[in-house]
């Protein structure tokens, strides 16, 4: 029986800025991770956000960024690995309020954009963000790239991780996404994006842009629904997943 996690980054709205469709989003994921006020949302926003999820039985992560809200996160920073470690406590412990508030439990961590992306290859980075997020609550998982150091330094201070997979990114033959500079680094075609989704988590495998083929683990497949035919395409990817005889459940079932 298989079984994977749907999850979309939520609540990066921002005063009065809307961003994203997070109320029709919401009804087909079963993970949320949601911004904590330094790449984007804000304290209502997150408040909101964290209701929503607990009213539609999705479970909560919280999804750290760097402190670049003009960036929205995307930007790479020079940072130490102790500022890194207390940015992420910091984000974690106004998220934590929410959760609490609302009643409900903080299940896992996804760092955001450029966080994510350079610490998915810096060591260093890695174990801070793994150290901050043990050093809060043991308990929490820690949802990275599949084959990146993220997930290497989660295990290695304790933590509990998930593989997290793009239903609609281009793969590199080590494992690791295709820039979104480069050419093919999108999938557009729809049907191919859930074809090559479901591979992944049935076979274990996708295939790279280069032609080879890739072994990966999915334990979460990240789905944006930042437009209208992206959130078809949420919901159009989670009928084909259950269709295919997939079951569709938090990351806390999963690992």
């Amino acid at each position: 029986m298989y079984k994977v996690d749907l999850n979309s980054d939520l609540g990066e709205s921002f005063g009065a800025y809307t961003i994203g469709l997070d109320s029709d989003v919401i009804a087909h994921v079963s993970s949320a991770n949601v911004a904590c006020g330094y790449h984007a949302g804000d304290p209502l926003v997150m408040d909101k956000t964290v209701a929503a999820c607990k009213a539609a039985g999705v479970a909560v992560g919280a999804h750290p960024g760097f402190p670049d809200l003009m960036g929205f996160g995307r930007r790479n920073m020079v940072c130490s690995p102790k500022e890194a470690k207390a940015y992420i406590q910091y984000q974690m412990g106004a998220l934590l309020a929410f959760t609490a508030a609302n009643g409900v439990k903080l299940q896992h961590v996804k760092p955001h954009g450029a966080l994510y992306n350079m610490a998915g290859k810096d060591m260093d980075l890695a174990l801070a963000i793994a150290e901050a997020i043990a050093s809060v609550d043991k308990d929490v998982i820690l949802l990275g790239l599949a084959g990146s150091k993220m997930l290497e330094a989660g295990k290695q201070v304790g933590l509990k991780v998930a593989s997290e997979v793009f239903a609609d990114r281009a793969y590199q033959a080590d494992g690791s996404l295709v820039p979104r500079s480069k050419p093919g680094a999108v999938i557009h075609d729809k049907d191919e994006a859930i074809a090559r989704t479901i591979r992944m988590v049935t076979e274990g495998k996708v295939t790279a842009i280069t032609g080879e083929e890739v072994s990966i683990d999915a334990h979460s497949i990240c789905v944006h629904g930042d437009n209208p035919s992206a959130v078809e395409f949420v919901k159009n990817i989670r009928a084909k997943l259950e269709s295919e005889g997939v079951t569709i459940a938090p990351i806390a079932d999963i690992v």
